[in-house]
């Protein structure tokens, strides 16, 4: 039988004040201390206090006036001594008596108040966690965990943290480790057909962080950015914290619609695509779209950024060719992540870098954090070298189509004619359209009370009157657990 353990919270030496010149006597100067901190809630029940022999050391006091503190605190209930753990903030006080009065936003007059000094932040909307944001069945950008290699990885971690050296401890480069860099470029020239050389990598935490900084580099407060309407909300908010002015272009069955984008803004700095894999409808961008965003851009001194975040994934043929492996005039910034292939919390992606940019980047990416974790790239450059990542992403092709055929044939029992499924030929997600007036968002609310979670397709839309429908991955459902998650959908959409 194992027993519980029971954690006790660590020494921290706490902020005593003390004057040896006032009247007051010592012992209860610090007593006062203590005592003030336990009640404002600085200090917390269970939280282990400092020796009185560390203590006298540290304010450079004989113990005497603090074993005096200690012992008026011990006798009126707000410590508690015990064998072994040392000296401890009582655990039996109130709640009331050891945490902070709540905190009240109020503006007393207009203007009055904190300002908050960011670009772009008002038009954000205030974060609240959706109701739709839990994990299983299916959630959007959600992975099979329970199928990862941990066992590889768990031995390339142990093998690097044997192998340790004091460099490791150094501040890392700007771009990243060379290592993953190496690997990163190998992988991309092979297997997705870019024109990139290490040098022209950056890793990032993640593809929001590649947006970031692109974004930083890229974009003045003003600037026009076409969004692929619907389009990737995520990306839409980075832009909008960068002042940026969004211009929606619609989505057809070929993909953003330049003509339409040159119509309503020639002179757009960038545009955000998803051309592999439109997000949210699934869509690929056909070669003539391709050939024409490629000429607006060069011929208009603008920018595209190609997000590529699941193009592993194609079950009706092989992957398309990204637009970077195509631009023959440097134009493109290429965005991916490992956060859809491994696991989220990984949090690295890369950025491709045209080579008249890398400069900018660097200097961005030195303002903002200069430099990304080393310990977890070496791990990742290992994982990828010894061709664990290869082998991971053959096994997970073949079973994010074993799942996608059966959410397919899940919708088309439940629900046949009643709605149109879209984009279901590649990535890790499909869309299913609802008929107009649908209520997509309180739709996925009530899911989400049943344990079934997706996201609502009409928040991806920038302009108002949006076509209703969800959002449905299926990387995180076994094929076993589909049919019943989605049963229990039919029945939120088929209620009066």
């Amino acid at each position: 039988m194992i027993q519980a353990v029971k954690r006790i919270a660590p020494i921290v030496l706490p902020m005593i004040a003390v004057d040896r010149r006032a009247a007051r006597p010592l012992h209860k100067q610090i007593y006062d201390s203590f005592r003030s901190a336990i009640v404002n809630g600085s200090l917390r029940p269970g939280q282990r206090v400092p020796s009185s022999r560390v203590l006298a050391l540290e304010l450079g006091l004989s113990r005497f006036p603090i074993l005096n503190a200690y012992a008026q605190l011990l006798a009126e209930g707000f410590f508690d001594s015990r064998v072994g753990a040392g000296t401890i903030v009582a655990g039996s006080l109130p709640q009331r008596a050891t945490s902070s009065p709540p905190r009240i936003a109020t503006r007393t007059a207009a203007g009055s108040g904190p300002r908050v000094v960011s670009r772009g932040a008002s038009s954000l909307p205030r974060f609240e966690r959706p109701a739709w944001s839990g994990w299983g069945a299916f959630g959007v950008g959600q992975v099979a965990l329970d199928q990862f290699p941990l066992q590889d990885w768990s031995r390339v971690v142990s093998r690097r943290n044997r192998n340790m050296d004091i460099t490791s401890f150094r501040y890392g480069d700007p771009l990243g480790l060379e290592a993953l860099r190496q690997a990163v470029a190998s992988y991309l020239r092979t297997a997705r057909s870019l024109r990139c050389e290490a040098d022209q990598i950056m890793i990032v935490s993640g593809s929001q962080h590649a947006l970031e900084i692109t974004a930083r580099v890229l974009l003045d407060p003003g600037d026009s950015v076409w969004m692929e309407e619907p389009g990737y909300r995520f990306a839409q908010q980075i832009f909008k914290l960068n002042g940026s002015v969004l211009v929606p272009i619609p989505v057809d069955k070929e993909g953003l619609d330049v003509a339409a984008g040159i119509k309503a803004c020639r002179k757009a700095r960038l545009t955000f695509v998803t051309p592999s894999h439109q997000f949210p409808l699934g869509v690929t961008m056909s070669a003539s779209r391709r050939l024409q965003l490629l000429d607006w851009a060069s011929s208009n001194g603008s920018w595209i950024i190609e997000d590529d975040y699941d193009s592993e994934y194609r079950y009706e043929s092989f992957p398309v060719a990204p637009l970077q492996g195509v631009d023959s005039s440097d134009r493109v910034i290429y965005i991916g992540t490992f956060s859809k292939v491994l696991f989220p919390s990984l949090r690295i992606g890369y950025v491709v870098i045209p080579p008249d940019l890398i400069h900018s980047f660097l200097a961005v990416r030195r303002a903002m954090d200069l430099s990304p974790p080393s310990f977890s790239q070496g791990v990742l450059a290992d994982f990828i070298g010894e061709g664990h990542f290869a082998r991971h992403i053959r096994r997970m092709k073949v079973l994010y189509r074993e799942r996608r055929n059966a959410l397919v044939a899940s919708i088309d029992r439940e629900l046949g004619s009643m709605v149109e499924v879209l984009g279901s030929e590649a990535g890790m997600h499909l869309t299913v359209a609802l008929p107009t007036g649908a209520r997509d968002v309180e739709i996925a609310k009530k899911a989400a009370l049943q344990n079934v979670w997706m996201w609502p397709l009409s928040p991806s839309y920038v302009d108002d009157g949006p076509r209703p429908g969800l959002i449905l991955g299926f990387g995180s459902a076994s094929v076993s657990d589909i049919p019943g998650a989605f049963r229990k959908l039919r029945n939120v959409l088929i209620a009066k």
